[in-house]
């Protein structure tokens, strides 16, 4: 008895605590200034040309409760806070059932939030879950129920939350599911989009019309139990046949959603933003984002890539010399597929590994003319088993080629036998120099491309050699600034110098190698079917695995990363390979349009000179020659006609 006794006195004083605690927070949100749900949180994206091209949080086109389908408010009411009207922003019944729920079942399986509560969360709070957040929550939406009326509050609600495919507040996403007005929507419909908000990559009908029905059948049920609607409306509904437009009025590029919710992400990493947006009066956040570029990218993998093939695409598009991403594609329909490959996929990149191999050969004694013997190679080594990579097509020149055409050709012998003459450390050094984080293994096949590596992570790595040696850091915000102006956070654009730039100079001229027509002998270079197409030059270089096929090319001007594959990792089929190809291909041929290769292309350093070469071999050229290559060398590493072939047979230290 006595223990039940001082039970009953904790749970006492906990209430009256918690009294307490309530008491005084509802004293100091009726001293505080009123909040301001018009302007709060409300982030507006603006383009590299300083124009707008996303409004977050504030729906486009606000409506008043009055102008919103009866339906839809019925059908929120029921589906997310049946008690709105009776509670003070608090269910406390609903909070103290959900506990019990999740208390039983192991995990946060029943929420319990409040329309104000929601409402609060999106207009007010920074992206932490944090103990601080939940306080602030509560603050919050103690706050909003003192200075606003439910109607207030319930139509800032419903033009604020998030539909789907980047369309916030009803009005936005009537026009966009239904083509009507929020006013027009009868109950299939309203029903429809009321369950979009839980979870909008998952509910959208136009990316799962399967789990989109389950989900509208379980909101008509709840107004059924709320007697909001009867059975037999609920019926008629659930079974009407609805016809999705899925496209704005206006025109508008879907993927740049992609483009948004990296910018979203970033924004979340950044220390110097206020917890809440309510001090800022919203925030202006400008980007590098090219619309223009962005919009040729969105429909050049239309017509790249058959709808009826279920292969997916990425690409970054990247200053080099500021490390700004100006386009980003993260999957080939964003209406379908949310998921931003660009960002969170990593990939075997195949042979676009090599160029930091080659830069690490150069800057270990290698020249464009250094030479290996292709042909087919068993290496084999002390306790581990024998390795025989191929060439693709299993071609060999079975001869010495030199570095140039080891390039052209994509060969995976030169390659192998570079790696191992230089150690496994060479390659990975550089690697790392220039901002490559991901796991790589000390194996023979690394310069091979069998480890996985992001794209945005790809062309940050190779804005090294196109911006002349310098590591940078990807990003996407530039400024940002408050509702008033103020400066808030600016991009440092900092560059570290990781590189030779003679040496990069030589590098890129010879990636030029892979749509060389000089480089044409007992194979054809990988790119070759660009030569008569390209206005500009470029570096580049392809990778292909079985599952995945990527792109990656630059000047001084731009850097663009393209992969496609299935996310799957189902093998490639030979037509898949084209689309890389021919994505990367119009994309920079656009950005470059109207430029001359004086703009876009390297000087050549001081202490780099330039011979004729005959291309195949990498030696002297000969008035017999009927190729000649002009390469360029460090001063006193050129070529001489009495050089004796740098080739396996002088050498054998690779072979350990």
């Amino acid at each position: 008895m006595k223990k039940r006794h001082i039970f009953r006195k904790l749970i006492f004083l906990v209430l009256l605590l918690v009294l307490i605690c309530f008491a005084c927070s509802y004293l100091y949100v009726k001293m505080s200034p009123k909040l301001r749900i018009n302007t709060a949180n409300n982030l507006a994206l603006y383009d590299n040309n300083g124009e707008i091209f996303f409004k977050g949080s504030q729906s486009k086109e606000w409506v008043k409760l009055d102008d919103i389908s009866d339906m839809v408010i019925k059908a929120t009411i029921s589906a997310e806070d049946k008690n709105f009207y009776k509670h003070k922003g608090f269910d406390f019944l609903r909070i103290l059932k959900a506990s019990i729920i999740n208390i039983k079942s192991g995990s946060n399986v029943q929420g319990a939030s409040t329309i104000t509560q929601q409402y609060a969360k999106n207009l007010f709070l920074t992206f932490d879950k944090t103990w601080k957040r939940k306080w602030d929550e509560m603050l919050y939406t103690m706050r909003i129920e003192a200075n606003y009326s439910k109607d207030e509050i319930l139509e800032g609600y419903l033009n604020t939350i998030n539909y789907g495919h980047g369309k916030y507040g009803i009005e936005n996403a009537a026009k966009f599911y239904f083509n009507k007005t929020a006013k027009e929507l009868d109950l299939a419909e309203a029903s429809m989009l009321v369950g979009i908000p839980k979870a909008p990559a998952k509910f959208s009908p136009l990316i799962d019309l399967e789990a989109a029905k389950k989900r509208q059948l379980i909101i008509l049920n709840l107004m059924v139990k709320n007697e909001a609607i009867s059975e037999e409306e609920k019926n008629d509904a659930y079974n009407k046949d609805l016809t999705f437009v899925g496209k704005d009025s206006e025109e508008e590029a879907s993927s740049v959603m992609y483009y948004q919710d990296a910018v979203t992400k970033e924004l979340e990493s950044l220390s110097d933003i206020p917890a809440s947006y309510n001090d800022s009066n919203g925030l202006k956040i400008y980007t590098n984002l090219n619309i223009s570029m962005q919009k040729k990218l969105e429909q050049t993998i239309k017509e790249t890539i058959p709808e009826d093939v279920s292969i997916e695409t990425s690409v970054v598009m990247m200053n080099p010399n500021t490390g700004g991403i100006v386009a980003l594609i993260g999957g080939k329909d964003y209406d379908k597929s949310t998921y931003n490959r660009a960002l969170l996929s990593k990939r075997q990149v195949g042979s676009t590994m090599k160029p930091y191999l080659y830069y690490a050969a150069l800057e270990n004694g290698f020249t464009s003319s250094s030479a290996f013997t292709s042909e087919e190679t068993t290496f084999t080594f002390e306790n581990q088993e024998d390795y025989a990579p191929k060439n693709y097509n299993d071609k060999y020149g079975n001869k010495p080629i030199s570095m140039g055409t080891a390039i052209a050709y994509s060969e995976n012998i030169y390659a192998v036998k570079t790696h191992l003459f230089l150690g496994s450390d060479a390659l990975i050094n550089v690697a790392r120099r220039v901002g490559i984080t991901a796991k790589l293994e000390e194996v023979p096949s690394l310069p091979l491309g069998t480890n996985e590596i992001s794209i945005i992570e790809m062309a940050a790595g190779y804005a090294a050699f196109a911006n002349e040696g310098y590591k940078i850091k990807p990003h996407f915000i530039e400024k940002i600034e408050d509702g008033d102006g103020k400066v808030l956070y600016e991009a440092e654009n900092n560059k570290e110098l990781v590189l030779n730039s003679s040496l990069t100079f030589i590098l890129n001229n010879l990636l030029t190698a892979t749509y060389d027509p000089d480089y044409i002998d007992y194979n054809y270079p990988t790119a070759i079917s660009l030569s008569a197409k390209l206005k500009h030059k470029y570096a580049l270089k392809s990778g292909t695995t079985n599952s995945d096929n990527w792109n990656i090319g630059f000047n001084k001007d731009i850097v663009c990363a393209v992969w496609a594959g299935y996310d799957n990792n189902k093998s490639l089929t030979t037509s898949d390979y084209k689309y890389a190809q021919n994505i990367w291909y119009n994309a920079v041929e656009f950005y470059e349009d109207g430029k001359t290769d004086e703009e876009t292309w390297y000087k050549k350093p001081q202490n780099v000179t330039a011979m004729f070469v005959e291309p195949i071999s990498g030696r002297p050229a000969n008035e017999t020659d009927e190729k000649k290559k002009l390469m360029y060398f460090i001063k006193g590493t050129e070529p001489s006609s009495t050089d004796a072939t740098f080739d396996e047979i002088a050498s054998k230290e690779y072979a350990s």
